[in-house]
């Protein structure tokens, strides 16, 4: 029996990740050091990009006491290195709740992870070598929604893109057909698929 591909079923999904980029937020330590915190809920708009990120880690804390940081957007290759990340955090002590989920304390994530640190340009966090887009930014506003209080709404603004210069095309551009994000969706990690067009607004 021929199921219709158009009908739909109501349903009550535990976590909406209904597939965007990975970010690996990179923040300032109190001793100087950075953490590297993975989320999964960012959008940009013009050199404005907002964030999502839940309370019971280090990265808001970061950001409040110093507000700067490196979005490093890894592309599919990395996705082991990045789930070596989960379960760990910059808190300490590992909030309750976290605990029980099976986090644990880590201090240096980039050996934990694998990953090489480099100096920045124009904030103080450090960068992430391997990611192949790295975007500096300030931010300008953090806010709790009142129909979520465990999670903070963090609006930033981009002042210095790194592009690894196997996707830039030109001066200024990143060529859509060698760059590939790392996308988390529902939980499961995916590189893009062929491409199926492209905008007309697109000057690539």
């Amino acid at each position: 029996m021929k199921t219709n591909a158009l009908a739909h079923k109501s349903i009550q999904p535990k976590i909406l990740y209904y597939g965007t980029p990975v970010v690996l937020l990179t923040t300032k330590n109190e001793d100087g050091s950075t953490n590297i915190s993975p989320i999964s809920s960012s959008w940009a708009l013009g050199d404005c990009i907002v964030m999502g990120i839940g309370y019971g880690g280090k990265a808001v804390e970061n950001l409040r006491q110093h507000p700067e940081c490196v979005l490093n957007l890894p592309d599919p290759s990395l996705w082991k290195q990045v789930e070596l990340l989960a379960p760990l955090t910059g808190k300490d002590p590992v909030p309750s709740y976290k605990e029980q989920m099976g986090f644990r304390y880590e201090k240096d994530k980039f050996a934990a992870a694998g990953f090489t640190p480099m100096p920045s340009a124009t904030v103080e966090p450090k960068r992430i070598l391997e990611c192949p887009l790295q975007i500096e930014a300030k931010v300008v506003n953090i806010r709790t929604p009142e129909h979520s209080p465990d999670f903070a709404i963090v609006e930033v603004k981009a002042v210095k893109v790194h592009a690894s210069e196997d996707i830039v095309l030109g001066e200024n551009y990143i060529d859509p057909a060698s760059w590939s994000p790392l996308i988390y969706n529902f939980r499961h990690y995916f590189g893009l698929g062929a491409q199926m067009g492209k905008s007309y607004r697109s000057e690539t």
